[in-house]
């Protein structure tokens, strides 16, 4: 089939029949030229015939095949017009009427037909059936007889016949041509799509033997899973995250599909959770046997987003009670710290009595210190939206804390903003001025003699702007203040953002659940990552073209 519908390959098959039809008609008649006693064939047409078919042949492939030049109508009916002479030439040498070797033009008739357009094809027929009537009149002088007319109808039907063939199958090949093209450009974009997604595909047969994995699956994964094509990979995958090797098992093995399924990853580089889905696909038996698809996606950003989500909604539970306490407390402090002074000062009060007023003089003003805290924790909020220039408040609070007396000896603070230009958002300076230096001076306490603190803003990156929602539809600013330290302990990160959690001696705690609220309040969030090598704050502050109003936030 595929050669009748290439016009290229039934061109070539035409070239080698001709010449093998006319080389064993030049031999023929040259053997029988000598024999005794046989009629003696046109030596001289079958001479020229074979001489004027070699060189027409050789001249045509080197044409359409040697040289490449597309196979024009023209070229193609010279083909067909030459087959048809050298027909007629082989019918004449061969005894005319009586020759075998008329049906040759049936299959010229056939050929012209496939290659050429329907009414080139009965063109064709008709030169066919001139020749042959010119030969048989005029060459071999033999009468029209019935036999000549059967012939020359059915050279006629032939053309006809094989025209309808013709263009029924180049309908059906033009149709096959547009499905393959159609299934073609699918999977293009379905590979396409596959490589560029930001969610890694595997796919395993019934015997947990790895048909196929994109790339953000190895990446995901910092495995090399091409080198696994078609070798069991399941156990390799446990050996980073065994919940999605039991998903994959569970769907290999059991058919149980998992939806919305979570798992860990846990690579030489990094730790992070993954939601999984599998599903499996039942095949035939024969060709082909059941496969599972397991598609996953690192969702530590959402689950992070959650979790700052929620601790946002306890900050403020905890900021409403801290200050319904603050207020109950302070006022019958301070009268007991006003009565107690005046009791000190009566005459009749010994030494005694003194050292005790002191003592709860003292511990009163601490336990008022804290109730201040616990107010200004509660009363965090933005008393004024105005344009704030971000690269001006990380300049200023690395100045502070580069020169806090709590910096040890050679601790350095660097800082890096952008040069041309400023980095603008909306809202209350003194508050994020106090959100950036808190985070900063934390950095400088935890950093060892001779360490550095770096602090830069810049443009947020792309992966950074993943999933954060409106508030930064235009974008945003990120703040990233990093420390060599010792590192924070995993047991406490998720909990270093609580109120009144501190590992600092004397620490009320109230200091990073303050800066999470002054972000917070202005529709930003914040990242921590922390290892042995040192901690990262990140800050994430909406542009200022994505504040939508200009009223007060709490």
């Amino acid at each position: 089939m595929q050669a009748i519908m290439d016009p290229k390959r039934l061109l070539r098959w035409n070239y080698i029949g001709r010449m093998i039809l006319a080389a064993a008609i030049f031999l023929a008649a040259v053997s029988n030229w000598f024999r005794p006693g046989v009629e003696k064939p046109d030596l001289l047409i079958a001479s020229l015939s074979f001489a004027l078919t070699t060189a027409w042949t050789v001249g045509s492939f080197a044409y359409s095949d040697i040289y490449n030049r597309p196979l024009r109508v023209n070229f193609l009916y010279s083909q067909s017009i030459f087959d048809n002479l050298l027909v007629t030439s082989i019918v004449h040498v061969t005894g005319g009427t009586s020759s075998p070797f008329v049906a040759l033009y049936i299959l010229v008739i056939a050929t012209s037909t496939l290659l050429l357009p329907l009414g080139g094809g009965f063109l064709i027929a008709a030169l066919g059936n001139a020749l042959y009537v010119a030969d048989v009149i005029w060459g071999v002088n033999t009468q029209l007889t019935a036999e000549v007319w059967l012939q020359l109808g059915v050279f006629t039907s032939v053309a006809l016949g094989i025209g309808y063939l013709s263009v029924s199958l180049r309908r059906e090949g033009e149709g096959k041509a547009l499905v393959v093209a159609e299934l073609g450009h699918l999977k293009l974009q379905g590979e396409d799509i596959l490589r560029n997604i930001r969610s890694g595909v595997m796919t395993v047969d019934s015997e947990g033997r790895l048909l196929y994995a994109n790339p953000m699956a190895e990446q995901l994964l910092e495995l090399n899973l091409s080198a696994l094509l078609h070798q069991p990979v399941i156990e390799a995958i446990g050996g980073v995250s065994a919940e999605l090797a039991q998903a994959m098992r569970r769907s290999v093995v059991d058919r149980v599909r998992t939806t919305r399924g979570e798992g860990v990853v846990t690579t030489k580089s990094r730790e992070f959770s993954v939601g999984v889905t599998t599903t499996y696909t039942e095949g035939d038996g024969l060709r082909t046997n059941r496969t599972t698809t397991t598609i996953f996606q690192d969702i530590s950003d959402q689950k992070r987003l959650e979790a700052l989500r929620l601790r946002a909604e306890r900050l403020e539970g905890v900021a409403e009670l801290s200050a319904a306490l603050a207020h109950e407390i302070k006022n019958p402090l301070a009268s007991i710290r006003s009565a107690i002074e005046q009791l000190s000062k009566m005459p009749h009060v010994g030494s005694d009595e003194q050292t005790l007023s002191r003592l709860v003089m003292r511990e009163s003003d601490r336990l008022a210190r804290l109730l201040s805290e616990f107010l200004d924790f509660a009363r965090v909020r933005v008393v004024r939206m105005e344009s704030v220039d971000v690269s001006a408040i990380v300049r200023g609070a690395a100045t502070l804390a580069g020169s806090h007396p709590d910096r040890r000896d050679g601790v350095r603070v660097t800082c890096s903003v952008p040069e041309d230009g400023v980095l603008l958002v909306r809202g209350d300076e003194d508050l994020l001025h106090r959100a950036i230096f808190n985070l900063t001076l934390n950095a400088v306490q935890a950093s060892p003699p001779g360490g550095e603190v770096r602090i830069e803003a810049e443009p947020t990156r792309d992966e950074e702007q993943t999933g954060l929602g409106p508030p930064f539809e235009f974008g945003g600013i990120a703040v990233r203040i990093s420390d060599n330290g010792p590192g924070i302990p995993a047991d406490i990160r998720d909990r270093l953002f609580d109120p009144f959690f501190t590992t600092k001696p004397g620490g009320s705690g109230l200091g990073l659940a303050v800066v999470h609220r002054a972000i917070e309040a202005h529709r930003g969030l914040v990242f921590l990552d922390s290892n042995g090598r040192g901690t990262r704050f990140t800050v994430l502050l909406p542009k200022d073209g994505g504040a939508t109003n200009n009223s007060v936030a709490t």
